[in-house]
């Protein structure tokens, strides 16, 4: 009789497991992910010894586990469809997790850990779960613009994490922040990513076509698989994170074209596996230690649902969409989960960061994993409430803003717009290179220099000090005017091609909207800019001192939105009453059609009229319930009744048989207003 495998009964008591905690999971309306994590730590040395598997055999398991989720995203991360989802998915994954790196590593500096654990909190808190985004939306039948918006600035955070994992690699290793050590250890990275894409460019796409037109589909998936392991491998050797490696492999794979076939097939491969790794996760937590890291795990999570919600919910707003899908997006995105925990995984196993951490990873997740559903559920009703409670000002500037992005879209499709803003986007990256650069060496540099200057001249050993100072700010500060130049014509440049001014000797009716249209994406691309430069220089700072200018910077022009934005009401105002007037006329006989009102009031948006009839739902139903703003987008400007006009209606204003309303917004805001109207029901 044979001896039983360590391997096979290990194996077979994490599958055995595993099934029952999921099935459990699902009767109870809980992510599997859950159920995965349990099993661990039933299966774990902190629990009862009724089933205990061997960890390192599930370790080694569950590194296969992580070659093969990273070579799944890497198959849905093609060269072409990282240029598809374009700039609007960057602008949101760099304003989010700008915003979050900079909280997570601000709070576990102050709570006293150091630096580099610090910078793997930071990191750990930053990467939101597509596994439970994608099961959630599934479940509450979320709609396809809003699907689509989240998983492009998934595919960036997913593309952002490969980096992040490269990069605290090379930090775990050097064990410090040591500039020299670090450029040291990003040229060998180069050199080694730039050699595997290289030859993988010309030799595995090439190679999974011609395995595929031999039309056997387990010849297919062996070959795949063997890419896989074999640039995960590669990886490892040059002492890289395997998680690189078979990420790139599924990057090259996908370029042959075949990576949505190739990813069919191996799901039920990587779904196992994956498992698996989930499984030794939870095999690490002991249940007592959750509880003994309860404050530190409520404290992240409150970050992590906060800070998403505000930074994505930004962000989506920022790149065109209405405050209610912005929130919905936000909170879509308040959790942590696979790439938290290889993040985390990865540091321990380097002896980067304490194991405390891995148990923290864990609360967190299943905290606001928990939470996603519910979230998701109430998001829409609490964007709406958020609109309802904002300032008239900003609630006119809200209606309008999509429209403004949207013409800003349909002119970038000239060449020459196009080009000249992409000029200036150089500009600005090379400018906050440098200017990050300086303030890092200024950092880490400045107190050897001092030091040094002191030996030389002991007897002025503090004005060496200033002096050292001094220098490093003489050659930022040009760079920081320089930027905020740069950021400053960006903004106007793209406010002018969308909201062009009136030809000479014309009346600019744009004016007002164009003044807001610049301050907004000034606003918007100095927290594009800003927000990733201080997350990448807190580490080599002192203290807090480097997230000090931020809210200086963005208070300052918030106060610039502000004004631009109450200006903006009495413009929409005037505008209201010439519309009104218009609608009159128009019923009167010929007149001024909406198309025509568009040309004369540039920049509120697209315009329609919608007349109430007798028999309409809404007769008698005052416009706070019927909250066609919040639920659709579109904005009522004013109501025409009889000879007399309604201007910027508020929400107590009641809707009469024969009301006229004119509407601004976007062509999708329109089209749901109309359909609201017509059926008497609002908006989902």
């Amino acid at each position: 009789m044979h001896p039983s495998s360590p391997f096979l009964e290990s194996f077979a008591i994490v599958l055995c497991v595993a099934a029952a905690t999921t099935v459990a999971c699902q009767r109870l309306k809980l992510p599997v992910v859950m159920g995965y994590l349990a099993a661990g730590v039933l299966i774990g040395p902190h629990a009862p010894p009724l089933l205990v598997a061997d960890k390192d055999t599930i370790t080694t398991l569950s590194e296969m586990g992580i070659i093969l989720l990273m070579f799944s995203i890497g198959m849905e991360l093609s060269v072409r469809k990282l240029v598809e989802v374009g700039p609007k998915s960057g602008a949101v994954c760099l304003i989010e997790m700008g915003l979050m790196a900079i909280l997570g590593y601000l709070v576990a500096r102050l709570l006293g850990f150091p630096p580099i654990e610090c910078a793997f909190v930071a990191a750990m808190v930053s990467i939101s779960s597509t596994t439970i985004i994608a099961r959630t939306f599934d479940e509450h039948r979320v709609r396809q613009k809003l699907r689509e918006g989240v998983f492009s600035a998934l595919v960036m955070e997913d593309v952002v994490a490969v980096l992040l994992i490269a990069v605290l690699t090379t930090l775990a290793m050097t064990q410090s922040f040591d500039i020299a050590a670090l450029a040291a250890a990003a040229g060998r990275l180069t050199v080694f990513l730039m050699v595997l894409m290289v030859v993988g460019v010309l030799v595995v796409p090439r190679l999974i076509r011609s395995v595929v037109a031999l039309n056997r589909p387990e010849t297919t998936l062996v070959t795949a698989v063997g890419v896989c392991f074999a640039a995960a491998l590669a990886a490892q050797r040059y002492e890289y994170s395997v998680a690189l490696g078979a990420f790139l492999a599924g990057c090259l794979v996908a370029e042959s074209g075949e990576g949505h076939r190739i990813g069919i097939q191996i799901r039920p491969l990587r779904d196992i596996f994956t498992a698996v790794f989930f499984v030794s996760v939870g095999l690490s937590i002991d249940p007592m230690q959750l509880l003994a890291e309860w404050r530190l795990i409520a404290l992240f999570s409150v970050i992590v649902v906060v800070g998403k919600f505000v930074g994505v919910t930004l962000g989506f707003f920022l790149v065109g969409n209405s405050i209610r899908q912005a929130t919905q997006a936000g909170a879509a995105m308040g959790q942590i989960g696979e790439f938290s925990f290889i993040i985390v995984g990865l540091g321990v196993a380097l002896n980067a960061i304490d194991s405390r951490w891995l148990p923290v990873a864990v609360g967190v997740s299943c905290l606001t994993i928990m939470l996603t559903p519910f979230a998701v559920s109430r998001s829409a009703r609490f964007g709406e409430w958020i609109e309802a409670r904002l300032p008239r000002p900003l609630q006119t500037f809200a209606s309008l803003y999509g429209t403004w992005v949207e013409q800003l879209g349909r002119a970038q499709t000239a060449t020459h717009v196009r080009a000249k803003a992409m000029r200036l986007v150089r500009l600005i990256v090379i400018d906050a290179a440098l200017l990050v650069g300086i303030l890092i060496t200024g950092a880490v540099g400045s107190d050897e220099l001092a030091t040094y200057l002191k030996k030389s001249l002991p007897a002025a050993a503090d004005f060496m000090r200033w002096l050292v100072v001094a220098g490093f700010v003489i050659l930022a500060a040009p760079l920081a005017l320089g930027l905020f130049r740069l950021i400053r014509a960006l903004g106007r440049e793209l406010a002018i091609s969308a909201l062009p001014p009136a030809p000479d000797g014309g009346v600019d009716f744009a004016q007002a909207p164009r003044r807001t249209f610049v301050v907004t994406l000034q606003l918007g691309i100095t927290a594009i800019v800003l927000l990733p430069c201080v997350a990448i220089t807190q580490p080599f700072i002192p203290g807090i001192k480097g997230a000090l200018p931020l809210p200086l910077i963005l208070g300052i022009a918030a106060f610039a939105f502000w004004r631009s934005a109450t200006q903006l009401q009495g413009h929409v105002r005037a505008g209201a009453q010439a519309l009104a007037e218009a609608v009159a006329v128009s019923a009167r006989g010929p007149g001024e059609s909406m198309d025509e009102m568009e040309q004369l009031l540039p920049g509120l948006g697209q315009l329609a009229s919608h007349r109430i009839e007798p028999d309409s739902a809404w007769c008698r139903r005052s416009l706070g319930e019927l909250n066609l703003r919040a639920t659709t987008g579109a904005s009522i400007l004013a109501i025409r009744r009889g000879e007399d006009a309604v201007l910027t209606p508020d929400g107590r204003e009641l809707l009469k048989p024969g009301d006229v309303l004119v509407l601004a917004g976007t062509d999708e805001a329109l089209t749901a207003a109309r359909q609201a109207l017509n059926s008497g029901a609002r908006f989902e």
